[in-house]
């Protein structure tokens, strides 16, 4: 066996390692959005650490997640899902919304330190 294809399997963990990353640790926070609804329209998220948002659009229209005091934004089509990954947040209240249905509500992501601390 040649030494390329003995050190191939070193390679392959090398940049593609099998433990989980960060990212896969984040806890997640669902958001649905449908025809001009959120859901829900206030979540407690954590603050001072990393998250991840699902959003999912469940409505027969497309949504737009929009906050302004977060800096994100994301389309998703009918159906659609996808994520936004917010790094770490002080404690407070952000807002967002659904920019293609203005008459909906603005809802609040509510980011507070964990009690024990």
């Amino acid at each position: 066996m040649s030494l390329a294809a003995r050190l191939l399997p070193f390679l392959f963990l090398a940049l593609f390692p099998v433990s989980g990353s960060l990212a896969d640790e984040d806890p997640v926070f669902v958001i649905g959005f449908a025809d001009g609804r959120i859901q829900p329209p206030v979540l407690e998220v954590p603050a001072g650490r990393r998250f991840k948002l699902e959003l999912h659009n469940n409505g027969a229209s497309p949504v737009e997640f929009e906050s302004i005091e977060l800096r994100k934004e994301k389309v998703l089509g009918p159906g659609v899902r996808s994520f936004i990954v917010i790094r770490r947040l002080d404690p407070g209240e952000y807002r967002f919304f659904d920019d293609f249905h203005p008459l909906t509500p603005p809802a609040i992501l509510v980011a507070r330190e964990p009690a024990n601390q």
